[in-house]
């Protein structure tokens, strides 16, 4: 109404009188009676639900029994970003609100590692997951009785941030909710990168390390190796032994290429072992080097020169292999060391080239099923199979969750009867914890070494 009261032509005054006498006829505990009578089956009809489900926290969609005596049945989906948030929602679709809940977390959530206490209570997004999830925070006000969701599953994409996001939850709840760790509450999501399918069969795989499997398996059914024409056919397990020792040395030298060149590296595969003691005699390594020298003019496209000779080093009396590789004029120069000789990588790929050495003769093929090819070494063998397995095969990477359609995320990720989960154990916890300390603490050195050690094992460097 917008009239003035001044307008009306009288104005209603409620006098002590007249409150008193409404009193003495008991309307006003009649009122109460029915409010407090409606409201009590209110909430048995609803189990609590009315009451307790959160609302205006934003982002949060609370399940409608979180903080009931169903809780124990709740599950709180953590999602990266909003488009991966709004997916869980359509997935929570098949089976509907009320055990799952969904919260996105937006970037990277806070560095608990530098922010100090107050700080990281005043987070919008640490405020909104402490208070979803209802038990309180730190040693004193922490109280797991009062848990809202009994299941907390960190679903974020299968890249690096995702990675960093999972640290950063791992670390908070190591810190601030022990006991989620401790009792088993928390969960890691394993959403595929990819979906494999031939015709009306279809396969999820969660990463490349697994297509990489999926695919190598389809490549040996019904493979097998011939040698040379005549010879009988390596197949089944052996040929499976062979093809797993290939990739390991593979996977070992492209960890090495970012210290040596990939074509020194692979060459030294089809050239003898060349013993860390034989150092010491010239002669030995200049025949070695002859040995390089050839195999590197064998993969010379004309864009690289090579050039290997022997040079000594006077102060640890030793004679090392120098590669000197050319390219578009300018010289590079590659020092094998005496510690290069007396590694494991080292001693894995002259391992191999034992294995290697001889193998494959004038004539050999390699078949498929129906279908053969001639080879002339092992890699052409097995790059041909793998080849070949793709035939028919169509693969779809996902580049985030937000790129799945509501039953696929269902179905490979949310639904209990199919999800592939991690639980979180206390180990993984400090693991994380001490990991994000050592990355993101104030003190320098630790952090240096730790990149000095791993250098070599980074496959997906995120600048």
């Amino acid at each position: 109404m917008t009239t003035n009261k001044d307008k009306f032509g009288s104005e209603c005054i409620i006098t002590d009188k007249f409150i008193a006498q409404v009193s003495k006829i008991g309307i006003i505990e009649r009122a109460i009676e029915l409010f407090e009578l409606k409201n009590s089956k209110g909430l048995k009809k609803n189990d609590g639900k009315k009451q307790n489900r959160l609302k205006g926290l934003p982002k949060l969609e609370d399940a409608n029994w979180a903080g009931t005596k169903k809780s124990n049945e709740c599950t709180l989906i953590l999602t990266e970003g909003d488009s991966a948030k709004s997916m869980a929602m359509a997935g929570m679709s098949i089976i509907g609100r009320d055990k799952y809940g969904v919260f996105p977390l937006k970037g990277k959530i806070l560095n608990v590692e530098k922010a100090r206490f107050d700080k990281m209570l005043s987070s919008a997004e640490v405020g909104t997951l402490i208070t979803a999830l209802g038990c309180g925070i730190g040693n004193e006000e922490f109280n797991l009785e009062k848990l809202r969701y009994h299941t907390i599953v960190i679903m974020t994409d299968a890249d690096v941030d995702g990675s960093h996001i999972r640290t950063l939850l791992l670390t908070f709840f190591f810190r601030q909710m022990r006991e989620l760790v401790d009792n088993g509450h928390i969960f890691i999501a394993q959403p595929p990168l990819y979906k494999v399918s031939k015709g009306k069969n279809e396969q999820y795989v969660k990463d490349d390390a697994a297509l990489l499997v999926y695919l190598t398996q389809k490549a040996l059914e019904s493979a097998s190796l011939h040698v040379n024409a005549e010879a009988p056919a390596i197949q089944g397990e052996a040929l499976e032994e062979l093809v797993g020792k290939f990739r390991r040395v593979g996977n070992l030298i492209e960890r090495m290429s970012l210290v040596y060149p990939l074509t020194i590296l692979e060459a030294l595969v089809y050239v003898r072992g060349l013993d860390a003691k034989l150092l010491q005699t010239c002669s030995e390594v200049e025949a070695w080097c002859a040995e390089l020298q050839e195999k590197l003019e064998e993969v010379d496209n004309g864009t690289h020169r090579y050039r290997v000779v022997v040079k000594e080093d006077k102060e640890r009396k030793v004679f090392l292999p120098n590669i000197e590789i050319t390219a578009h004029g300018v010289p590079h120069y590659h020092a094998l060391s005496r510690d290069f000789f007396g590694s494991t990588e080292y001693a894995a790929i002259v391992e191999l080239g034992g294995t290697l050495q001889g193998l494959i003769e004038e004539g050999a093929y390699v078949k498929r099923g129906e279908r053969n090819h001639p080879v002339a070494g092992f890699k052409e063998a097995l790059d041909w199979l793998m080849a070949e397995s793709r035939r028919g095969i169509n693969t779809q990477r996902y580049k985030g969750l937000g790129e799945m359609n509501p039953e696929q995320l269902w179905e490979t990720t949310m639904d209990p009867e199919a999800r592939r989960m991690l639980v979180v154990t206390i180990e993984d916890a400090i693991a994380a914890d001490q990991m994000f300390t050592t990355l993101m603490g104030d003190q320098v050195e630790p952090r240096r070494d730790f990149i000095e050690k791993n250098a070599l094992s980074v496959v997906n460097l995120d600048v």
